[in-house]
């Protein structure tokens, strides 16, 4: 059983969104992952992994834990690692937000900036993933949790996310969209849904310019979503579907969910919305939804909540979500 701070981890409410899609006929649930106590669904395979390498030996007092990560990941095993008094270097790159390193900070834990892109691939991920088996070399007594390739991560998943999704609608669920990055949590909740004969199609919904799926490799803004690389988790079974979404339908899905449902969510979150929106009309009168909100808003206030920022990298578009329609809609739905 887990203790303190870490027992927190996991149930995390399922609430329902009536303004989002408002006059849809469709019923669609949020899942609320921001209220893991480090703030992302990444809290879950940290701790599980984390505790399923110490019960093998894996780790031990003076074990050095070392991932790559965006940010989420870092921070949930930044956490775990200070409960149980571990030493724990995260590898990560410029796209990681200043919020995200100075949370990882807080922890204790060391941050081991890679400043330059893979020099064959172009990509952070793979230069990332170099440095972290270079350190494991200079380390001799190290863990590499490996979030891309080890089970645990999606058998945290498999275990608590659809568990408490499907005990929540009591077993009436037709569709799940979940973003996509290390494969966890959708190839956990499919498989779930697999060996509980549960009938819903899962969505996966991936970056514009990710390779998880298929296509070229392209630049992308949002850390977190999409990869540069196929996960070693991937199987092509783990969703029904596939529905890419661009860093700017990220935007405009996450300032509407805030305007409409007051959720500061993060930018999977916006992604995820925006694959139902691009989706809906193919949705069946009175089908069961959940949307997968994988964290909190707060660490993209530098980003997708800067106006600044907006404009910096996609022009003057606040026209698709603060136009005159959309605050005419504000006004209805408070009347």
């Amino acid at each position: 059983m887990n203790e303190g701070i870490l027992s927190t981890i996991g149930n995390t409410p399922l609430i329902k969104l009536s303004r989002i899609f408002k006059g849809s006929q469709f019923e669609l649930f949020a899942k609320m992952e921001s209220f893991n106590p480090g703030g992302s669904a990444k809290d879950r395979p940290a701790l599980n992994i984390l505790k399923s390498a110490m019960a093998e030996g894996k780790i031990g007092p003076d074990t050095v834990i070392i991932e790559s990560s965006s940010g989420n990941l870092g921070i949930g095993l930044a956490q775990v690692c200070r409960y149980y008094g571990l030493r724990f270097i995260c590898v990560v790159d410029p796209k990681t937000t200043p919020q995200n390193i100075q949370i990882i900070k807080a922890y204790a834990a060391e941050i081991d900036m890679v400043t330059e892109p893979d020099p064959i691939t172009g990509e952070f991920l793979q230069a990332r993933i170099h440095r972290v088996k270079a350190l494991r070399q200079s380390i001799k007594d190290s863990f590499w949790p490996n979030q891309y390739a080890n089970f645990a991560n999606v058998e945290a998943h498999y275990s608590t996310t659809m568990p408490e999704v499907v005990a929540a609608l009591n077993g009436k669920l037709d569709y799940l969209f979940c973003a996509t990055s290390s494969c966890g949590t959708v190839r956990g909740c499919s498989e779930y849904a697999r060996d509980h004969t549960i009938n819903a199609k899962i969505v996966a919904v991936d970056a514009v310019g990710s390779v998880i799926f298929g296509g070229k490799p392209g630049k992308r803004l949002i850390p977190g979503h999409g990869a540069s690389r196929r996960p070693e988790l991937f199987t092509p079974e783990m969703a029904g579907e596939c529905i890419r979404v661009t860093d700017l339908d990220c935007v405009i899905g996450c300032r509407r969910l805030l305007h409409r449902e007051a959720i500061l969510a993060g930018g999977s979150s916006g992604g995820v919305l925006m694959a139902i929106d691009k989706f809906k009309r193919r949705i069946r009168p009175g089908a069961v939804c959940v949307a997968m909100l994988h964290d909190r808003g707060e660490r993209y206030l530098g980003t997708i909540y800067s106006d600044d920022w907006v404009r910096e990298h996609f022009g003057d578009v606040f026209q698709f979500w603060s136009d005159k329609a959309e605050e005419e809609l504000q006004r209805a739905m408070i009347s």
